[in-house]
């Protein structure tokens, strides 16, 4: 009874079919939604730290270019070996309609494609940063619904509360049938997901783990990045503070709940961690460093830019000297 009361589950949806060769998936919505809800956040917050919304705008159109490309090269290399004989062919590459993306790739790639743009307006790195942070919670909040709509990111079988549980449609990147759905992951280990429980397997068919479910670590990214946004609405951006305070705090938060919730997976692991492990480690472990030295920092006395700043002057605006009318007495 205990472990019936601890599970959740629900119907997912895979496809929304329009007509007989028309669909959509639920997961490229989220993902398209989030990326407005999260531009329309950062376009909100620009002015206060100095921003022009008109250059922001700019920004925000190369940074979803990015998005795209780096979201999908960071988990090609990832996952090279599906995209080579004989797992899969070259050409599988650009079959993004297959699925296939890292969310970490493309905020990757949406800062490489943005940053020239900080230059050319002569915008700071963190200044610009900071204004996205809370944007970056909100696209990722919005993001994630898509995920639990489709039943992506399942982990391991879990027992535990909140333990997710199948109840039909065709799960993503499964193989189902009315009764079960079958996965094939990394490690030559198996995943069946029935209706009230879930098991995992090696290749000779011995249990590893067992469950009344599965974890759903989309689901769990989705209730910690609804915190992470409160944080930083309601806590960190009452008052100004030190430049880079604001996009550091949402690297610590959410990077370090990234690093926890991939131990739930079974994935490609490179010297113990997936891919996103270790990008998140370095980065989060970067950032915790910043806030560190600027705590100590502080505590001199030396304080640092603050949000804010008076905007800079475009590049191309004229600059005109105001000289006196001449002195009738002179």
């Amino acid at each position: 009874m205990h472990a019936l009361l601890s599970a959740i589950g629900w119907p997912v949806l895979d496809r929304v079919h329009i007509g007989h060769t028309f669909a959509i998936s639920p997961h490229g919505v989220g993902i398209a939604l989030g990326f407005l809800f999260g531009s329309w956040w950062m376009l909100r917050e620009s002015p206060k730290r100095g921003l022009d919304e008109r250059n922001v705008s700019n920004v925000l159109f190369w940074a979803l270019i990015g998005a795209i490309v780096g979201a999908r090269v960071f988990y090609v290399i990832a996952h090279w070996s599906q995209f080579t004989p004989p797992q899969g062919k070259f050409v599988d590459i650009f079959k993004v309609y297959n699925g296939g993306i890292s969310l970490l790739g493309g905020i990757a790639g949406a800062i490489i494609f943005a940053y020239p743009l900080f230059r050319k307006y002569h915008y700071r790195f963190l200044q610009t940063m900071d204004a996205a942070a809370i944007g970056l919670a909100a696209g990722v909040i919005l993001g994630r619904v898509g995920d639990l709509i489709i039943g992506d990111h399942l982990g391991k079988p879990t027992s535990s509360f909140l333990a997710f549980q199948w109840k039909g449609g065709t799960l993503s990147n499964f193989s189902c049938t009315p009764t079960v759905c079958h996965e094939q992951l990394p490690g030559n280990q198996f995943l069946d997901i029935h209706r009230s429980f879930a098991v995992l397997t090696d290749a000779s068919g011995h249990v590893l783990a067992k469950g009344v479910g599965v974890h759903q670590t989309a689901l769990y990214d989705f209730i910690s990045t609804i915190f992470l946004f409160l944080f930083l609405l309601l806590v960190m951006n009452r008052t100004p503070r030190r430049e880079g305070v604001m996009i550091c705090t949402w690297a610590v938060w959410y990077l370090g709940v990234l690093v926890w919730t991939d131990t739930l997976r079974v994935d490609k692991r490179f010297f113990g961690l997936t891919g996103s492990q270790w990008t998140a480690a370095v980065f989060g472990a970067i950032a915790a460093g910043a806030l560190i030295w600027w705590a100590i920092q502080a505590r001199r006395g030396r304080v640092g830019p603050r949000a804010g700043p008076p905007m800079p002057a475009a590049a191309d605006a004229p600059t005109t000297a105001f000289t006196p009318p001449p002195d009738p007495s002179a």
